[in-house]
């Protein structure tokens, strides 16, 4: 394939940081091939491509972690560069807000030197210059709005007692504190919540300096990236725009390609018959038309980005109950997670679990699949019912194993309904080839190690397939053929995720866990639930709760609305709608990246101002529910 790597601005920028003619290879997996890219002020370029190509490694060669083979480097003199990797390494033994102000070190080093300078010194006026410049006063401000917003655990709490997801948090954290010129983020949504990825959106929406990251989420790159970036065979390829503008300018390319190859083989079959039947070519004009011949058939046909073909083997049937929930209550730590939550899982449906960690979907899932006993409430498992359960650690690998070991289990043979079908043929489904099927899992790529876990699970069967954030290290290939698979599946799916592009394309019924003991189940996808949302938040419209808040229920009273009352309830999703702008509002700007440094003298009467806003909300909506009891109970 020829080397494509076109701009994504009109008007170029300054590069900031370049690779040109990169090389990089582990045993015979050729990961770089002469790959070229220049990153400019400014841009948000989204990084694609199948797991195991070597996306990560190309930002750790671009963070300056690890060597190329071979070729050039350079970037901008004196850019202070932030990195999250996939692998990371916090201080174990600091706390978390440590952790994250250890990312802005070269700040702090500045403000320590100049906090012990002689007060008639002459770099005095320089440090302090810098210092403000890079809004080093407002430092630890800025590390408690991060930890707030991307949902981090609390900032005293020591890091050696974090979960993973809470560690990546931390970390993403860290990489975002300093405002860097140069930002690489390796799949920064991951462990990441949906509130807390839109606020990233917003965040990365306005960041000033030019960022690099991949990451799965599909919605993530519509909304942020302003080039994509492909890296395909070794080789970058490079697109103006967003995702959406990616797949359609990469489906034109393709078009095009094999257009080009289907011109190049009619070519060859007219001109083959002749260069049999010459004679040797003495005349030029016959020596020129054969050179011709033998120079088009040297050329390789454009390779083809297979796809993983994803089989779930069939459900076996499925009895009228299948899980069943009635009057489940659960607490952890002193407060409730939901209570009275009935539901009844049905033959076809497709639930996503949606909302902040730490709100209980992950307990809830535990409690169907009998691992954990419900406070309250019963839990019925259908006599048919097959669960075929994918947590969020997966299943365990053994790096001692090849990929046919491990995923075999001692049997050569896969079963897939009423068939049997050989492993081999199972693996290369999932784009294994004779090599690397006899790979130890160890010298896997994380990619690849998906793959593996993807193919250990699915071989399994099940009519229910229960999945937890299924979507965290796949490649946006084998994202879409996963998601096909399980809407073309005939048993039930149940799935946590975060993942909004999946929800949409996979569900067709939402559990959405509101936070404050709520918990609400819509029909339809994600982005129905969200329509329904904002009616009730704008009209106080929408779904009846599957769990109430735990609170005390308004009763009817048996009077007429008073004429003040009814004044009040005409009014009164004016006023909610108005509240809910001010909160809106104030949101947006404690998003803004510059927040602290507009606001060091008053961000915390803000953040006050804020949590009254949110208070006065919910007030209005319970006054809300009040008024329209008594004028329903009247009429």
């Amino acid at each position: 394939m020829a080397k494509k790597n076109t701009s994504s601005n009109s008007i170029q920028t300054a590069s900031i940081a370049s690779a040109s003619e990169l090389t990089m290879r582990y045993g015979d997996q050729v990961l770089l091939d002469g790959a070229t890219l220049a990153i400019h002020e400014g841009e948000r370029i989204g990084l694609v491509g199948r797991n195991g190509c070597g996306k990560s490694t190309f930002l750790r060669i671009i963070a300056g972690d690890l060597k190329p083979d071979s070729g050039k480097l350079a970037h901008r003199k004196d850019m202070i560069t932030g990195y999250l990797p996939q692998t990371f390494e916090l201080e174990e033994s600091a706390t978390v807000m440590d952790n994250v102000l250890s990312g802005a070190q070269h700040i702090s080093d500045l403000i320590e030197q100049y906090e012990n300078l002689d007060a008639d010194s002459h770099i005095s006026t320089e440090l302090l210059d810098k210092i403000t410049h890079l809004d080093g006063w407002n430092l630890e401000q800025r590390a408690e709005s991060l930890i707030n917003h991307l949902h981090a655990p609390p900032q005293d709490k020591e890091v050696a007692n974090l979960s993973g997801g809470e560690k990546r948090r931390v970390a993403l954290c860290r990489a975002l504190l300093a405002r860097p010129d140069f930002l690489i983020l390796d799949e920064p949504t991951n462990h990441l919540d949906t509130e807390a990825i839109e606020w990233l959106e917003v965040f990365l929406s306005r960041y000033k300096g030019a960022c690099l990251f991949v990451t799965h989420d599909r919605y993530f790159l519509d909304r942020i990236a302003t080039r994509m970036v492909e890296l395909f065979r070794g080789e970058f390829i490079s697109y103006h725009g967003n995702y959406t503008d990616y797949l359609l300018a990469r489906a034109e390319r393709m078009a095009t390609e094999e257009l080009q190859e289907h011109k190049r083989q009619r070519f060859l079959k007219k001109e083959l018959d002749w260069v049999r039947r010459a004679p040797k070519a003495r005349g030029s004009k016959a020596k020129s038309r054969i050179d011709a011949y033998f120079e088009v058939a040297d050329k390789d046909a454009p390779e083809q980005d297979l796809d993983v073909d994803l089989i779930i083997p069939p459900a076996a049937r499925l009895a009228n109950k299948i899980i069943e929930l009635r009057d489940v209550g659960m607490g952890f730590g002193g407060r409730r997670l939901f209570d009275h939550l009935d539901l009844d899982l049905e033959e076809g449906q497709r639930i996503g679990i949606v909302g902040r960690n730490g709100l209980g979907k992950s307990t809830l899932i535990k409690i169907m699949l009998g691992e954990l006993q419900a406070d309250s409430g019963t839990v019925e498992i259908g006599k048919r019912t097959q669960i075929n359960y994918v947590d969020q650690n997966r299943l365990a690998l053994d790096d001692s194993k090849s990929v046919w070991e491990d995923v075999g289990e001692g049997s050569e043979y896969v079963r897939l309904g009423d068939e049997n079908i050989s492993l081999r043929s199972y693996l290369k489904r999932f784009l294994f080839t004779d090599d690397r099927i006899n790979t130890k899992i160890e010298l896997l790529s994380g990619g690849e190690r998906s793959r593996v876990l993807l193919a250990k699970i699915l071989k399994r069967g099940g009519n229910v397939i229960v999945l937890d954030e299924p979507t965290n290290d796949l490649d946006l290939g084998t994202l879409r053929m996963l998601e096909e698979a399980l809407t073309g599946f005939k048993g039930c799916v149940i799935a946590v995720s975060h993942d909004r592009y999946f929800l949409n394309r996979v569900c067709n019924g939402i559990l959405a866990f509101e936070g404050e003991g709520v918990v609400k189940y819509n029909v339809g996808n994600y982005d129905y639930y969200l329509e329904k949302r904002a009616q009730k938040s704008n009209a106080g419209k929408g779904g009846q709760p599957a769990v109430a808040p735990v609170k005390e229920e308004v009763k009817p009273v048996g009077r007429k609305l008073k004429w003040k009352e009814e004044k009040e309830l005409e009014e009164i999703e004016q006023v909610i709608l108005t509240a809910e702008e001010e909160v809106e509002s104030l949101e947006a700007d404690f998003a803004a990246p510059d927040f602290y440094e507009n606001h060091s003298e008053d961000w915390k009467e803000l953040e006050d101002k804020l949590a009254e806003g949110k208070k006065k909300v919910l007030e209005l909506y319970e006054r809300w529910e009040e008024l329209g009891a008594i004028k329903a109970a009247s009429e």
